[in-house]
């Protein structure tokens, strides 16, 4: 005769059993799947990130924010949740914003294979950085030539008539490169050797200018600036013949259009800003081994190496550059940056914004 209890408890522990099974299968399962914030134009492609998942088993989810701003915010409203795993785009100008924020959990990513570029705004391993590029001034040389233009050496030439109307720059509230052009003009105008002005005055200068502020780079560069590729495409206006851009830009330019371009990189003394990008390990996420294989992965030799036409920005590792094919290299500039510390952003971007607000007002 059979004993009901007995069979009746060995049920329930084989249930207990298969239940724990499937639930670490399924935790298993779900390590293997990375939720990311990114910004619009992170440019690792479907196929680069389809090659990943087919290495290392691990599938890749990214969500859009808009720019580095937006993938700032979406981290800090999520915070702890683990909604998302990774959040990618974050850069040196609001970095001070993010650590103060606490929003990150350490990775474990060797930083001696990057530049001293790339750790020069932060070494920790919160933030890792994967590459890097100039934000400056880029002009159209059709204009300056055609019009016997004054190539300008200072910032304070784009308050003059010849570019009343004619220079695109990027709203320093809702844009990555134009906060980092910002504090760029900050910090060069606090170095004025005569110290008789300020930014607030150049940025006061430049409304009565007509200066075309824009959201993002987007409209800035593509339909504004009279030097790009926007030119070629729908809504193109091209009223602008100067824009805050990349001093790669033009490289870049020069890259599709078979080692020639109308556009230059401005390389005036600490009027560009040296912008840094990071992945960093979001707070709330479990998944650290497969954060950190992804990491490690996106600044890879393999990877990180092509950086310039991945994602179309320096590569941050060591001996990292952009690509000399079809002028790339040739027609990008390295300018000497401004000079400022992450912390002193981060202590001061509020009170900067609300200046720049009044100056435009």
């Amino acid at each position: 005769m059979y004993n009901k209890k007995a069979i009746t408890i060995c049920l329930i522990m084989i249930c207990s059993l298969l239940t724990g099974c499937i639930e670490d299968r399924d935790s298993s399962e779900d390590d293997k799947n990375l939720s990311i914030v990114s910004y619009d134009a992170f440019g690792v492609s479907q196929e680069l990130l389809d090659q990943f998942t087919n290495e290392t088993g691990i599938s890749v989810e990214i969500t859009r924010a808009g720019d580095a701003g937006g993938v700032l915010s979406t981290a800090i409203q999520t915070k702890d949740s683990g909604l998302f795993d990774l959040a990618i785009g974050v850069d040196n100008s609001y970095l001070g914003t993010a650590l103060a924020a606490e929003i990150f959990q350490p990775l474990e990513t060797d930083r001696t294979i990057f530049s001293s570029r790339a750790l020069s705004s932060y070494d920790g391993n919160l933030a890792i950085p994967f590459d890097i590029g100039s934000v400056c001034i880029n002009y159209d040389s059709n204009y300056v030539d055609g019009e016997n233009i004054t190539i300008p050496t200072s910032l304070w030439n784009f308050t003059e008539p010849a570019w009343e109307g004619k220079f695109a720059v990027q709203n320093p509230r809702t844009s990555s490169p134009g906060r980092a052009f910002f504090i760029a003009t900050v910090d060069y105008f606090s170095k004025d050797e005569y110290n008789q002005t300020n930014y607030e005055d150049w940025w006061e200068s430049m409304n009565s200018n007509d200066v075309i502020v824009t959201d993002g780079w987007t409209t800035s560069y593509e339909t504004h600036y009279s030097g790009g590729y926007g030119q070629w495409s729908d809504g193109f206006i091209g009223d602008a013949h100067a824009v805050v851009s990349y001093c790669h830009s033009p490289g870049v330019e020069a890259y599709y259009g078979g080692n020639w371009t109308t556009s230059v990189a401005l390389n005036i003394e600490g009027a560009s800003f040296s912008q840094i990008e990071y992945v960093s390990f979001l707070s709330g996420s479990e998944k650290s081994s497969s954060a950190n294989i992804f990491v490690n992965w996106l600044v890879s030799e393999e990877i990180n190496s092509q950086m310039s036409t991945i994602n179309w920005m320096y590569p941050a590792i060591e001996g990292g550059d952009i690509i000399e094919d079809s002028g790339y290299r040739w027609h990008s500039v390295v300018p000497t940056d401004c000079d400022i510390e992450i912390s002193e952003i981060d202590s001061n971007i509020s009170l900067w914004l609300d200046e720049w607000d009044t100056a435009m007002a």
